[in-house]
């Protein structure tokens, strides 16, 4: 069964990798270099992230990168505004064949003790990584890194068991990619915070001045930094940690933190929003909420006593004519989350909305008259009946209020008739693997900026979805990840997206948002609050 209408899709918004089979990338420079500006009073930053470890090896935890990424240099950074990935400490930096993957220093780099940072730094931390990790942990990304060996002081090859790789760049930029000091951290062992610390081995923007990890952290501008996004633009950053968002929120309030980061709800973001004293921010975020259809036990699914296919996507597809993604942002979330009409959330590589071509009014709308058609066209009797599932204690408190609204959308039209059930986060896990939940809450947080963090592991990876998946999908999904040229990538990737449209295994539903709260008088969130999900204070200022 195919849709029942299409309208053209809108543009896709394409993000240039730094990957090219048999290639390498020079530094462009396109990243503004901006001065330091010489101010005594820091800019503080509250968050309610919490930090398990300051040694790269010990953490990859989104709490732990919020700080290392300040700190320690990479070899790949994205500019600020985009995902992107381009060259940070390194000059050059491309495939020269299909398992190898060569870097080519900026000259004279130092850390901040004013040791020299080389080729021996990198493949000592690459090393290190995999000795200390054994392919677990903080090092998982790197399962696919057989060896890093310098060639001379600038230069180094890491060779990959798994030929064109196209994921291995955003492992170089991500949390197991961090170069650290061969004269400060143990080659076998993890190095203590305060070790690191006092050793002054950061190479980053910033160097840490103080760190009393989850209460408070100094940062001071490295002059030294030669990175992608240029020296920061604030000498001094002072960083709070709140374990009560409650007391993060009154303390931006009131002004006695410049930024607020962290786990504000919807409705304190509702209320900070209409609020003259501060600034609200807003961007795309990484996070995104959808529907799964259980292939065994949805309505008409392969196990139940009425199994038809075709009736089975007809249903899948009246679902998606019927929901009503911007009444769910804003009634439920208030604009916290946004709607989400594709499996590859806005900003990344590939991503289309493509489902606003395949269902609803063509404008992201429902349109329940198609819904309706399309059950009687497949000769369903109404209502459909099924048991919607959900997870408060996993996907946060609003679920209920977000299904509720999702039970009132589906049963307008006497459609469906649907029960809805809340179950605790322990049982939810077990019970929608056990074939046990019809249609269910699902979500993804993703562990890189990139499309393939949405595809290959809600579609590959999850057993239960992947059992209702053509296999010749399933093949593209996993073709995509090791397709190096930037605009055939780009290609399947939007592929791929149109077939899961066609398909429906799940139903992409709502995309978070990254949300600061400022005083007035800072600048600079909207450089940071990027496709990247990486906050840099180096773009943060104060106005004169």
């Amino acid at each position: 069964m195919t849709p029942p209408h299409t309208t053209p899709r809108r543009p896709a918004l394409r993000i240039v990798m730094v990957t090219g089979l048999v290639a390498t990338l020079a530094l462009t420079g396109c990243s503004p270099q901006l001065p330091v500006i010489d101010a005594d009073e820091p800019i503080t930053v509250g968050t309610t992230g919490t930090v398990t470890a300051l040694d790269p090896a010990a953490a990859g935890d989104a709490g732990s990168f919020a700080v290392q990424s300040q700190v320690f240099p990479y070899l790949l950074a994205s500019p600020y505004g985009t995902a992107d990935l381009e060259p940070d400490i390194a000059q050059s930096a491309g495939f020269t064949s299909a398992t190898e993957y060569t870097v080519v220093l900026k000259p004279d780099l130092d850390w901040a003790n004013g040791n020299a940072l080389t080729a021996s730094d990198v493949v000592f931390s690459f090393d290190r990584q995999r000795t200390i990790n054994a392919g677990a942990g903080a090092g998982a990304p790197l399962a696919n890194l057989t060896s890093t060996v310098a060639v001379d002081e600038t230069t180094v090859v890491f060779t990959l068991d798994t030929e064109n790789d196209a994921l291995f760049p955003r492992v170089l930029a991500g949390a197991a990619g961090a170069i650290v000091d061969e004269q400060t951290f143990a080659a076998d062992a993890l190095t203590n915070d305060d070790d690191i610390v006092d050793a002054e081995a950061f190479a980053g923007p910033y160097t840490l001045t103080r760190f009393d990890r989850d209460n408070m952290l100094e940062y001071r501008a490295f002059d030294g930094y030669q990175g992608l996004i240029g020296q920061a633009r604030t000498e001094n950053i002072t960083v709070k940690y709140y374990a009560d968002a409650a007391n993060l929120k009154l303390d931006v309030q009131e002004g006695n933190i410049d930024v607020a980061l962290g786990a504000l709800s919807a409705s304190d973001i509702d209320d900070l929003r209409g609020n003259d004293a501060v600034t609200l921010v807003e961007a795309p975020g990484g996070d995104i909420r959808f529907l799964a259809f259980d292939p065994n036990s949805q309505p008409f699914g392969a196990a139940t006593p009425e199994a038809d296919a075709a009736k089975a996507l007809a249903v899948r597809v009246a679902v998606a004519e019927l929901i009503d993604r911007d009444q769910l942002a804003a009634q439920v979330y208030t604009g916290s989350k946004l709607p989400l009409y594709s499996a590859v959330p806005t900003g990344l590589v590939g991503a289309t909305d493509t489902l606003t071509g395949f269902y609803g009014d063509g404008d992201g709308g429902p349109d329940p008259e198609q819904a309706a058609e399309t059950l009687t066209a497949a000769g369903i009797t109404l209502p459909v009946a099924f048991t919607l599932h959900f997870s408060s204690e996993l996907y946060g408190p609003e679920s209920a209020a977000e299904y509720a609204l999702l039970e009132a959308q589906l049963e307008a039209t006497g459609a469906f008739a649907v029960t809805l059930q809340d179950t605790g986060a322990a049982q939810y896990a077990v019970e929608r693997q056990a074939d046990a939940y019809p249609v269910y809450q699902s979500g993804r947080e993703p562990a890189y900026a990139d499309a393939d963090s949405y595809l290959r592991p809600v579609f590959a990876d999850d057993a239960v979805v992947a059992a209702g998946i053509d296999p010749a999908l399933l093949d593209l999904i996993a073709t995509q990840a090791t397709t190096v040229d930037a605009g055939e990538r780009t290609a399947l990737i939007e592929q791929i997206q149109d077939d899961l449209a066609a398909a429906l295994p799940t139903l992409p539903l709502l995309q978070g948002t990254q949300v600061a709260v400022t005083g007035p008088d800072i600048t600079g969130l909207d450089d940071t609050l990027d496709p990247s999900q990486t906050f840099r204070y180096a773009a943060l200022t104060r106005a004169p």
